[in-house]
């Protein structure tokens, strides 16, 4: 592209690298401004879309243009905070990790597609599944998002964040030999959570959140408070087996020692937070190394549908919104596979006798009519002759 065709309007300054560009937004004085690139062909197509901008009257001002991603990212995490929102945690460890070493330099308007394509292919290449990565845009998409919504705008558009294509159905369950010995090698204070997850499959945070004024020792309930659960929607939880063992000599050993935590499941008093490490350590030792807290939602589905408990009630304790979640997590074993042989076989036992009983009868009735005939046709030739 020739460069005679833009004249001063792009042009480069002493000791700076980029190429800059001249315009005059409606009613104000004439700006320059720096395209952030060395190259001529791109320096072109930034002033074409800045002319673009204040023809359309879209032009956001130098303000906006000079913000960067990592101030978006400080907006999105005061958002959070504010809005006590649970997944605080691992949103600032996406970011600190990958997020904001990948993008936190860049401004804003320059982000685009070709930025998040080369995020995409190298976290691909470090051997992040699409699901992680999926995580990790929405947190760009979110940061983008809050401050498109804030007034005024702190960007002048929102890119658009690809989700990749997910096919990551878990396959993990528990059987019952494997949860006593996980039961067994877990440490104290966590062997109740297993237990609820075993019981009910729900969701980690909706056990570490939960509170003793929820729980109805006498109805035999605990109640998840809409705006707790993942969709904010309120769920009872019905108290059994050895749950309704726990939870009152749980309640009467935290009267006694730890009167003012709140937490149903707690570390000393205080809320656990994070036992990775620990359920990990336990898993291998019992013998399902690989093993997850999320597999358990697997394993009480499967149980409840084997008890013939109806799928709208088991969806309404683990919390599941949709049928195809449902279907997703109802996971046939191999146990239930044999349990589904052994049934067929007798089935197919028991129809073979039943089949081989009638074959006999058939021939014994063919035989007798075939006999029949016979003697039929022996007493006819005897009369012809």
């Amino acid at each position: 592209m020739s460069k005679a065709n833009f004249g001063k309007a792009i042009f480069q300054r002493a000791r700076s690298p980029f190429w800059w560009i001249r315009y005059t937004p409606p009613g104000q004085k004439q700006r320059s401004e720096s395209t952030g690139t060395s190259d001529y062909n791109q320096a072109v197509l930034y002033y074409q879309r800045r002319l673009g901008e204040l023809a359309t009257g879209k032009y956001p001002g130098l303000a906006v243009e000079r913000i960067r991603f990592r101030d978006l990212a400080d907006a999105l995490i005061e958002d959070y905070i504010v809005n006590e929102k649970r997944s605080l945690p691992e949103t600032k460890l996406r970011l600190k990790k990958h997020v904001l070493p990948a993008f936190g330099h860049l401004r804003a308007a320059e982000f685009g597609t070709a930025h998040l394509n080369r995020y995409i292919k190298q976290r691909l290449k470090d051997g992040a599944r699409h699901a992680t990565v999926n995580r990790e845009l929405s947190v760009v998409r979110r940061a983008f998002q809050l401050a498109a919504q804030h007034d005024p705008p702190r960007v002048a558009r929102v890119p658009y964040v690809p989700r990749l294509k997910e096919n990551n159905v878990r396959t993990g369950f528990l059987e019952d030999d494997k949860y006593d010995l996980l039961y067994g090698e877990l440490p104290e204070e966590l062997k109740p959570v297993l237990m609820a997850l075993y019981h009910w499959g729900n969701r980690i945070s909706e056990l570490t959140w939960l509170q003793w004024p929820q729980v109805d020792l006498r109805g035999l309930e605990v109640r998840l408070n809409p705006g707790t659960t993942k969709n904010d929607e309120g769920r009872v939880l019905p108290i059994y087996d050895q749950l309704a063992e726990w939870f009152p000599l749980a309640k009467e050993i935290r009267d006694q020692k730890y009167p003012d935590c709140p937490w149903v499941f707690h570390r000393e008093g205080k809320r656990i937070k994070n036992f990775r490490k620990s359920w990990a350590n336990a898993c291998a030792a019992a013998g399902v190394p690989g093993l997850r807290p999320h597999d358990l939602r697997r394993t009480a589905v499967r149980q409840m549908s084997r008890a013939g408990i109806i799928e709208k009630v088991i969806m309404q304790v683990t919390g599941h919104k949709t049928r195809n979640i449902f279907d997703r997590y109802n996971i046939v074993s191999r146990r239930d596979l044999d349990l589904f042989r052994g049934r067929m076989e007798a089935f197919r036992e028991e129809q073979k006798g039943t089949r081989e009983a009638n074959i006999k009868t058939l021939v014994k009735t063919l035989g007798g009519s075939e006999h029949k005939r016979k003697e039929g046709g022996k007493t006819s030739k005897s009369f012809d002759m």
